[in-house]
């Protein structure tokens, strides 16, 4: 056992013994100054039969929410009295396909994450974490896909996109070029950062790398000038600002540092951006991520995905829904403190005054009324 082993061993050995001692110091997620423990109040609308509502979409009819699950469909919301029906698949593969929850078969069944219809044309533009880019037609059925790869770089992890209706373009993420969704936990904690952000033009089917080494790339959203365009970088807990236009165009920044995990991100009408956090970043999570050895040590030791993922993300975890205006400031956050409702939110998607939230491993969406 070389030196570095001990070293991390003995660390994890303390480090355990204050998490026995003091477990709410290290997972109790850190308070917020100024936040809104509100979203207890939102309604629970239960995806029946399915899990994992990522991503929430309206038609440009208004219609909806959409949004893919963990089975591989893509459902439609038509209210409550008719409920949930199926629009669209990503994978024609649909044998075995049928359990809720199954991240052995994702790679057969698909899993779509994104999602975004084009204003112009109505079709649905998905990112299947498993398949790449796809596109269906206003009416549903089978996804056409569109592009699996990027200068010679097949995607291991598409993830989010949004849609630049006057360009005619989809700007998207491959969250990592080694690990595929379901190994999501073993690319935060050994850092990896071989995430990309890219922009796929829908007219000549080009693809072109805008951002290469971000550590998990996760959510897309375009300013409403379309100026720049935003992506989450999950595991440093920020969001970077890409310039499309202007004097910066083709560098980039740091947008907002976060006090947790941003999922995909939403712009609004008015132009702010509705970011959802997995899970804040408490002081254990902070030493874990300080020193990718640290993860990575984790990883060899015996145990199950739900220990490690409890352990990353504190065992009272609960949704924060975190408001940013054109300059990155936080100007909101919504919480639900004591988890009762909701946690592990993965968006929130603003329409007519909702809040419409969803969640990569809840078994239900929810509705917030702010007003």
């Amino acid at each position: 056992m070389n030196l570095k082993l001990i070293l991390t061993a003995t660390i994890l050995a303390v480090l355990s013994i204050f998490v026995t001692q003091n477990p709410t110091l290290f997972f109790l997620p850190p308070s917020i100054p100024g936040s809104h423990d509100q979203l207890q109040a939102a309604e629970v609308i239960p995806v029946v039969g399915a899990v994992g509502p990522e991503s929430l979409a309206f038609d440009p009819n208004g219609d909806g929410p959409y949004t893919g699950v963990a089975d591989g469909r893509i459902l439609k919301w038509q209210g409550q009295a008719q409920g949930w029906t199926e629009f669209a698949v990503t994978s024609p593969q649909r044998k075995d396909c049928e359990r809720p929850f199954a991240p052995e078969m994702e790679h057969v069944c698909g899993r779509p994450l994104g999602l975004k219809f084009h204003p112009k044309t109505g079709d649905l533009y998905i990112a299947d974490a498993y398949f790449g880019l796809h596109v269906v037609n206003p009416d549903g059925g089978s996804a056409t896909q569109l592009i699996t790869e990027a200068e010679g770089e097949p995607f291991r992890f598409t993830n989010d996109m949004d849609i630049h209706e006057e360009e005619n373009a989809i700007y998207f993420t491959d969250t990592s070029t080694v690990f595929q969704r379901r190994q999501f936990m073993v690319a935060v904690l050994s850092i990896d950062k071989t995430g990309r952000l890219m922009k796929y033009d829908i007219s000549n089917k080009e693809v072109t790398v805008l951002l290469r080494g971000l550590a998990f790339a996760n959510g897309v959203a375009l300013s409403k000038d379309r100026s720049f365009v935003l992506v989450a970088e999950t595991t440093t807990c920020r969001v970077i600002r890409y310039w499309l236009q202007g004097p910066k165009a083709g560098s980039h920044d740091v947008f907002a540092e976060l006090p947790g995990f941003p999922d995909n991100v939403r712009r609004n009408s008015k132009g702010e951006f509705w970011v959802a956090l997995h899970a804040k970043k408490g002081i254990l999570t902070h030493l874990i991520l300080s020193n990718s050895f640290i993860g990575k040590t984790l990883l060899k030791l015996p145990l199950s995905f739900k220990n490690l993922h409890s352990m990353f993300v504190g065992f009272k975890v609960h949704a924060t829904a975190v408001k940013l205006n054109e300059e990155g400031q936080v100007v909101e956050v919504l919480e639900d403190c004591e988890g009762r409702t909701l946690k592990f939110i993965s968006e929130v998607e603003e329409k007519d005054g909702d809040l419409w939230i969803g969640s990569v491993l809840m078994p239900f969406m929810a509705r917030y009324k702010q007003y």
